[in-house]
């Protein structure tokens, strides 16, 4: 290992040798520590080599994707550098005296953090942030009594739940960042490439299991994939962030559309050219910040070919990602640049496989979505009992009602919760005959099983109160427009509010009913909070981008703006049944924009 940087002054070396020998060079010393080789190969006598050399060990893919991007006259960006100067699962050491000094991370730090979920987010709050990774949106009693309880000791006491069917903590301190992250390993929970470049928690069907009209439990898959990306090193080595969703056709969507990879369960009837049964279709691409959608591949999948199948997408995505431009560094680039076509045939080529071709045609409908089946009553599958969708105010709950969910999951439940991407709760296996219990249970609480048909799609991305990216206070606005709404428009039924403070759109105002997009707004001599408003997006067989119908919006305006928009809704529509986005279409942008004035 400690070879490498002499080679690289051997004489006899061509050129093109040099450098393709400089681009690892830097990672030498983090495999040195580890004690594993860095190259593999012989030299003959007279110290050329006999072969060119091969980098071995588990960041082999990232490491030789750098120095082939160097090699090609690229440079690369200061993160990829840091990462190939010693990987972030190997500063433990570093993180350990940083908080032994109360100090944050600085520089290229803050992203090495991330890889272990500590997020440190000033200047909207001077601490950090951790994610955590729930596979398919699953979790039981013990484990929400258990963060509760470190959220205490070390958050803010309240938890996020996320549009990625998962939860924050925040309010974590310089000094208790490693004290906190081992109260999560003791307590058994992860947030090992939560965040940065990596694959974020794997989603899946919210209702996996127990909802009547699925095609396939997603739980075994979720977990499944949880699992492969944790014990294999490789599946941290990427240029930038990375979504998988598998999506069981159930009544509440995992959006897996959305994804980078979205796997959806689908029927094939007989008489078609492949056998009849239950398959996986695939989707790549899936980015609504940068308004794309995952682009169904044409391919079937079992479901044991899923796992497999995905870890060769993130290979090939490792190996070609760029890594010289941030901004263009997701998979929606590759695809762009290369085509579908190309790159479906190099992850075949990785994968050894070929995929079954089916037209989507060919396959039977999906189960129709519920848009509100995340929110209220539903029969599961299993005779006599429901679930309850409880309502997260934007998402947030306190560590108190979490410890009341947990209780009354024991109580009247299984023990087991599951979370949506709709930031809310479910609480499962509910025998019928215990409803007004819980009903009652929940609202002692102080939160509720049914909502507005406002609140019921409303979702706020964290803001400006905890996030750096964010132009406006997307939750405080979220629940102001919620409580004017309620006193002048009543809805009959739900339209999807989505509020995202900025273009990343973790709130995905694009596919929102009503979408709206952080900004700063000039208001005399001062710049102040706003939004710009997007109509008209939709999600799975409604899929489609909102179109922006009106910009510069004060943050103060906004509940009146969208009094004014649902108010000519419900007075224009073609019928009681016609929906707010059907009505959209109906109409150019520029008389959309009318309604709103």
């Amino acid at each position: 290992m400690s070879q490498a940087p002499n080679l690289l002054q051997e004489n006899g070396f061509s050129t093109e040798q040099k450098e393709y020998l400089s681009g690892f060079a830097a990672g030498a010393s983090a495999f040195a520590a580890m004690n594993m080789p860095t190259f593999a190969g012989t030299l003959a006598a007279n110290g050329q080599p006999t072969a060119a050399p091969v980098v071995v060990g588990p960041d082999a893919l990232q490491l030789e994707a750098q120095a082939a991007q160097e090699k090609a006259g690229k440079k690369l960006v200061p993160e990829e550098k840091a990462k190939r100067e010693k990987h972030p699962f190997d500063r433990w050491d570093q993180m350990v005296e940083t908080a032994q000094k109360d100090q944050y991370p600085k520089g290229t730090d803050v992203l090495m953090w991330k890889y272990h979920g500590l997020f440190y987010v000033a200047p909207a709050q001077d601490s950090f942030m951790c994610r955590l990774r729930f596979y398919g949106g699953l979790m039981d009693s013990i484990q929400m009594r258990s963060l509760a309880k470190i959220a205490d000791r070390f958050g803010g006491g309240y938890v996020d739940c996320t549009t990625r069917a998962n939860l924050q903590i925040r309010e974590i301190k310089a000094g208790d960042a490693i004290h906190f992250l081992e109260s999560l390993q003791e307590g058994g929970f992860v947030a090992r490439g939560s965040g940065a470049d990596n694959i974020r928690n794997v989603t899946g069907s919210a209702t996996a299991g127990i909802d009547p009209h699925e095609l396939y439990d997603t739980r075994e898959l979720a977990r499944q994939m949880h699992h492969y990306i944790l014990n294999h090193r490789e599946m941290y080595g990427l240029p930038r962030k990375f979504n998988i969703a598998f999506d069981g056709g159930g009544a509440i969507s995992s959006l897996e559309d959305t994804n980078d990879i979205g796997f959806s369960a689908v029927r094939v009837p007989e008489g078609k050219a492949v056998a009849a049964g239950v398959y996986f279709r695939v989707a790549f691409g899936g980015i609504t910040g940068h308004k794309d959608f995952a682009i169904d591949e044409g391919l079937l999948l079992t479901p044991e070919q899923c796992i497999p199948f995905a870890a060769a997408t993130v290979r090939v995505f490792i190996k070609h990602g760029d890594r010289t431009d941030r901004k263009k560094a997701r998979l929606k680039y590759v695809l762009d640049a290369w085509g579908h076509e190309k790159f479906v045939a190099e992850v075949e080529k990785e994968w050894g496989e070929r995929a079954i071709r089916l037209p989507l045609s060919d396959c039977e409908s999906r189960p129709t979505i519920d848009r509100t089946g995340h929110i209220g009553w539903h029969s599961q599958k299993q005779e006599g009992f429901s679930y309850v969708g409880v309502v997260c105010p934007v998402g947030r709950i306190t560590t108190n009602q979490m410890r009341g969910l947990a209780r009354i999951s024991d109580d009247f439940g299984s023990g087991d919760l599951r979370l949506t991407v709709w930031q809310n709760i479910l609480l499962i296996d509910i025998p019928d005959e215990k409803r007004p219990a819980v009903e009652r249970a929940i609202r002692e609480l102080g939160l509720d099983f049914q909502a507005s048909g406002v609140r019921a799609g409303l979702i706020a991305c964290t803001g400006n109160a905890g996030c750096k990216y964010a132009n406006a206070n997307t939750k405080k606005n979220a629940l102001e427009v919620a409580d004017y709404l309620e006193g002048t428009v009543e809805l009959d039924q739900s339209v999807n509010i989505h509020l995202t403070g900025c273009p990343n759109s973790c709130a995905q105002h694009y596919i929102g009913d009503i979408g709206y997009l952080g900004t700063k707004v000039e208001q005399g001599d001062d710049m102040v909070e706003g939004y710009h408003l997007f109509v008209g997006g939709g999600y799975g067989e409604e899929r489609g981008i909102g179109r922006e119908v009106k910009r510069s919006i004060a943050a103060t305006e906004v509940p009146v703006v969208t009094e004014k928009l649902l108010k000519n809704y419900l007075a224009s529509r073609a019928n009681v049944l016609e929906s707010f986005l059907d009505w959209t279409k109906r109409y150019s942008t520029e008389e959309l924009t009318a309604f709103c004035e």
